[in-house]
């Protein structure tokens, strides 16, 4: 009986361990060359324009979710999103707007959703 408990209270935690580390930040890297890139972005300047709406979180726990809340980290290897700026809209899988509040951010053009996850 204690062995079955314990093998599900253990399960239990695997699965909500697993729920957390993939429903986590967006932590995304800046790569320097288009080829390592996972998605090529383009900043725009109008919060219009966007495609999604991004708010730097200054720490990883703050982010969460694919809703625009972005946690930009120091190695390749601790990304979930390798992203190129590109220097034209044309070139751009994804187009941004850096939000200066955490509330402002979110989807504006659900059909690119896919990209982040």
């Amino acid at each position: 009986m204690i062995t079955k408990r314990f093998f599900t209270i253990f399960i239990f935690i695997l699965l909500f361990l697993s729920v957390i580390k993939y429903s986590n930040a967006q932590k995304v890297f800046s790569v320097n060359y288009k080829g390592d890139a996972d998605i090529k972005v383009y900043v725009v300047d109008y919060k219009g324009d966007a495609d999604l709406v991004v708010y730097k979180c200054k720490y990883k726990g703050d982010a969460s979710g694919n809703k625009g809340l972005w946690h930009f980290v120091d190695y390749k290897g601790d990304a979930d999103k390798k992203i190129y700026f590109v220097d034209y809209k044309g070139d751009a899988d994804l187009k941004i707007y850096f939000a200066d509040y955490k509330g402002d951010a979110g989807w504006r053009n659900d059909s690119k959703k896919h990209l982040i996850y």
